[in-house]
């Protein structure tokens, strides 16, 4: 029987743990926290974010990094046999709008406690309050974790292989600091440098903190990225060729005192790089062309025409957005309607449809669902989830360098990787 190591007690620790023990390993979880899962605990607003019930194509379009290093594991362990290891045991669960399953309770704890409750049933031994403080390599295998509970002396023990599931950077309150970047790079690991992602933007414009508070349903945003300011406003120009963004998304966001946030803003974040110009452009009534949207106002126009612009057009936007839309259309809030030219009627149509916001950087890692980069896939055997470079050395979840857009996908990541190092580390 092969005694494996387990460092984290986390979303694929658990799941790295139980499968081990499924496949005959002796197993032992070091877990710095005095809980399991305390980062599943505050996934999807507290309700997690299980997986999502998507096609596994489509699960692949969602993983943003190194998508094929996922195939065997995904494969292996996919989101059907998530949802069934969690309905088999008692946890129900639902699916909701863009495929995203959660538990039918809205309980992130009914998921971690099913979770925990296999890893124990299987006998796997877990040490809370302990951090590892190294991992030994001798002669090219692993050989050994160096740890300390509290203020205990640290104990050296000898295992048969380990499993390192210690996250990335996100939420470092939950305990993600980093350690497993550290044990990498101490054994020969390149690691990819980490960024904040599924994250909120900072935004340069004065009038996003003006509305701080505000939430917007049935929007749609895209995000353009440019070399350098002078590339972004020959891009704008009337007579430059339409660019296309790297990314657009339709659905909720919500505006912040330092900018925006909300579900398409997460999404968007995927596919930001910190070292262009980024500029987003949100449309507030994509449901509608720009002809079909001036045809509104001008109906709007055309009941009252002696309105003041101001009034005229409250019917358009939420209240605390109305005087906000005024100011940037460049019109006299006081003018009447009956005197605005067709060419102002169409410029405050085409703001509508294109507001512009210029992204000055992402929020740190303290509101970041995930961590970008990471231990160097190509590093990994992604059949096995075992380090090239150290045998009985195997990584899984967050500390990789996999990342994917927001809806569960990245549980799944954790849930399928996880399970394919368990079964692998047990194996003579």
């Amino acid at each position: 029987m092969r005694r494996i190591a387990v460092i984290g007690c986390g979303a694929a620790g658990m799941m790295a743990a139980l499968a081990a023990a499924q496949s005959g390993g002796s197993v032992t979880v070091f877990e710095k926290n005095e809980k399991p899962g305390k980062k599943i605990y505050i996934t999807g607003k507290g309700r997690c974010n299980v997986t999502n019930a998507c096609d596994i194509a489509d699960f692949f379009d969602s993983v943003r990094r190194n998508p094929r290093f996922l195939y065997s594991a995904v494969y292996g362990f996919d989101n059907s046999a998530v949802m069934d290891f969690f309905e088999k045991r008692g946890c129900r669960l639902k699916v909701e709008r863009g495929e995203r399953v959660f538990p039918v309770s809205d309980h992130s704890s009914d998921i971690i406690k099913t979770l925990f409750d296999a890893v124990k049933k299987e006998g796997v031994t877990v040490l809370f309050n302990t951090k590892v403080h190294s991992v030994e390599i001798s002669r090219g295998e692993f050989a050994a974790v160096t740890y300390a509970s509290e203020d205990d002396p640290i104990t050296r023990e000898e295992f048969d292989a380990c499993i390192v599931c210690t996250g990335g950077l996100s939420y470092p309150s939950t305990g993600s600091t980093g350690d497993g970047y550290r044990f990498a790079r101490e054994v020969g690991h390149s690691v990819i440098e980490q960024t904040p992602s599924l994250v909120p933007f900072e935004i340069k414009e004065a009038w996003c903190r003006d509305l701080q508070g505000l939430s917007l349903r049935n929007v749609a945003l895209k995000l353009y990225q440019f070399k350098d300011d002078e590339e972004m406003e020959k891009a704008f120009a009337p007579s430059a060729k339409k660019k296309k963004p790297v990314c657009e998304g339709f659905g909720e966001m919500l505006f912040t005192h330092f900018g925006i946030s909300g579900p398409i803003v997460l999404t968007a974040s995927c596919y930001y790089d910190k070292a262009k110009t980024a500029l987003l452009m949100l449309d507030l009534k994509p449901a509608l062309s720009l002809e079909q949207l001036d045809k509104r106002i001008l109906r709007d126009f055309d009941d009252a025409p002696n309105r003041q612009f101001k009034n005229a057009v409250s019917s358009l936007f939420p209240a605390k957005l109305v005087p906000v839309m005024v100011a940037l259309s460049g019109i006299d809030p006081e003018r009447s309607v009956n005197n605005i030219t067709r060419e102002e009627r169409l410029s405050f149509a085409s703001l509508i449809k294109n507001l512009p916001m210029t992204i000055l950087g992402t929020r740190g890692f303290n509101e970041a669902i995930i961590t970008r980069g990471g231990i160097n896939v190509k590093e990994i055997d992604p059949s096995t989830m075992e380090s090239r470079l150290v045998k009985n050395l195997y990584f899984a979840g967050e500390v990789l360098d996999v990342d994917t857009e927001t809806g569960g996908f990245n549980l799944q990541v954790a849930w399928s990787t996880g399970h394919l190092a368990g079964v692998s580390s047990a194996e003579e």
